[in-house]
Order: structure tokens, then C-alpha cells, then sequence
């Protein structure tokens, strides 16, 4: 897989790219980064175009602006490169909040978006809109606010232990091999930038009613209250969608499982160029 820096005025994202064919966008989860979908971009390439890129303040790409709060919309407009260099129509493939930027970049430009592979999108200012807190986002909302608070003291391990264990289990932190420990917790700096991005997105849950394209919903049966609450309101509003749940997988399943999500997005896809 090859990997770059677009050259531009503006800041731009890393990209990793792979093969030729239709374009997939594959967009990562946050404490992230392009490296998440190496394997999934292994096994398309033979037949697809992937686009990979780091998103804001992760992997190689450059940080979060400091001079103003990120919102999903700068996100998208900031991985633009990677949306052209996949060309028109293109699939994107997203975990978490990846796939909160992928959803807002489908609503902005629908025509290049071919279909949405997502897994678990964290949209979670639709459960705050719907029932103002307390409500079944308090989990991650809590632990974005200790998160915060650790880092205003310089507990960045503490800050990253807190995260990491809320989405994929207690004691999870402390089994990750140190040598990629620096990498995550200093993408963990951003938790105040993507708690405010996803809990003050300002897109009505109406509005994913006009995402009339295919779109593959996966979540895990073990996943906090906080990401599937997000899912049973958007899932009724999407007029194409096919929803598939993993028994004994949590939010973290793309990870912790790429085999069995990965056959499922690679499913899918087969299933798009199908119809096209």
C-alpha cells in the first residue's frame, strides 16, 4: 500500500492507497488511525481503488486546528483529498466516529457516494435531541468528562485508560503492547475536540431520511448503551438499509474481529457492484 502527503495550501490528511477499480473510502475510528483497515485494504485491492486516510490529529496527518472547536463537517471538508482520490462514485466504509463523518460527507455531496458500509456511527447528539440527558449516551458523556478532566492534570495514561477501556472493556488499556501506547494516547488529546464534534452536530435525524443510497448498519450485540441508542434511531430513518449484528462483538468489533467484519463489508460490496 502506497502512503503520501497530498501538497496543498491548506492542511491535509495522510493517505495510504491501494489497487484499482471503484473507490472504497475507509475512515477509522477515533484513538485511531489508516492503519485499522490495512487488512481490510489487503484483501480489497485486488479489485477496488482504497482510499485510506488518517483523519485530524491521528496517524500521520497534521492536529486538530487549535483556533476553533472541530465539528464532523471541518472533518469531511479536511478529508476531501481522500473523497476525490477515490473518484465518482465511491463506497465509504466507516467505524464509529469514521463513520459519523462518513454519514455527515454522504448528506453533504450524495451523488459521489455509491453506498455506506458503516459499523456503530456515534452520532450522539441525535440521542440528546431525541430525550435530553440523562439518557443512554451518559456513559460515553461521563467518560469523555473524565477523560477531560485527566488531561487538564497531565494524566494523559489515565485520560487514555478511561477511553479505551469504555469501548472495548475494563483492563483493556493496560494489556496494550507499550510500544504502541505513545501513538493512542496522543491521539487521546483530541477527546474534547470529538466529544464536542459529536455531541453538538447539528444535522436533524429527519435529514439521514434523504441517504437514498445502500447502506450496510453493523453493530455488536456487547456494545455500551451509548452507540446502540444512536443505532435504533437512525437505522428506522434510512430508506435502504440492511442492518447485521454480531453476537459476542462490542464497538470495537472491526478491530478486535476484522475477520468477521471485514467478510461482511467485502460481502456487501460484491453485492453493490451487483446492482450497479
Amino acid at each position: 500500500m502506497r502512503s503520501y502527503r497530498m501538497k496543498t495550501d491548506e492542511a491535509s490528511p495522510h493517505i495510504r492507497q491501494a489497487g484499482s477499480g471503484p473507490g472504497v473510502v475507509c475512515l477509522h475510528a477515533n484513538a485511531s488511525s489508516s492503519s485499522q483497515w490495512r487488512e481490510l485494504s489487503d484483501s480489497l485491492s485486488a479489485s477496488y481503488r482504497v482510499v485510506v486516510p488518517d483523519c485530524y490529529g491521528s496517524g500521520k496527518s497534521p492536529p486538530v486546528p487549535s483556533e476553533r472547536m472541530l465539528t464532523l463537517s471541518d472533518e469531511a471538508d479536511f478529508l476531501e483529498p481522500a473523497f476525490a482520490s477515490a473518484g465518482t462514485p465511491f463506497t465509504m466504509v466507516a467505524h464509529s466516529y469514521g463513520a459519523a463523518v462518513a454519514l455527515i460527507a454522504a448528506l453533504a455531496q450524495p451523488h459521489r457516494v455509491r453506498a455506506l458500509a458503516l459499523y456503530e456511527p456515534t452520532l450522539f447528539a441525535l440521542v440528546d435531541v431525541d430525550h435530553p440527558p440523562p439518557n443512554d449516551a451518559d456513559g460515553i458523556r461521563s467518560t469523555a468528562a473524565a477523560a477531560r478532566a485527566a488531561l487538564d492534570v497531565g494524566n494523559l495514561d489515565f485520560a487514555a485508560e478511561c477511553f479505551i477501556d469504555f469501548w472495548a472493556g475494563s483492563g483493556t488499556w493496560k494489556s496494550i503492547a507499550s510500544a504502541r501506547k505513545p501513538a493512542i494516547a496522543n491521539s487521546i488529546m483530541n477527546i474534547p475536540q470529538w466529544a464536542h464534534a459529536l455531541f453538538t452536530e447539528p444535522t436533524p435525524l429527519e435529514a439521514f431520511r434523504e441517504l437514498d443510497m445502500p447502506i450496510l448498519y453493523m453493530l455488536g450485540a456487547r456494545s455500551p448503551e451509548s452507540s446502540r441508542a444512536v443505532a435504533r434511531l437512525l437505522i428506522p430513518e434510512m430508506p435502504r438499509v440492511r442492518v447485521v449484528e454480531f453476537d459476542g462483538l462490542g464497538h470495537m468489533g472491526p478491530v478486535t474481529h476484522p475477520e468477521l467484519v471485514n467478510t461482511e463489508i467485502a460481502k456487501f460490496l460484491r453485492e453493490q457492484a451487483i446492482s450497479a
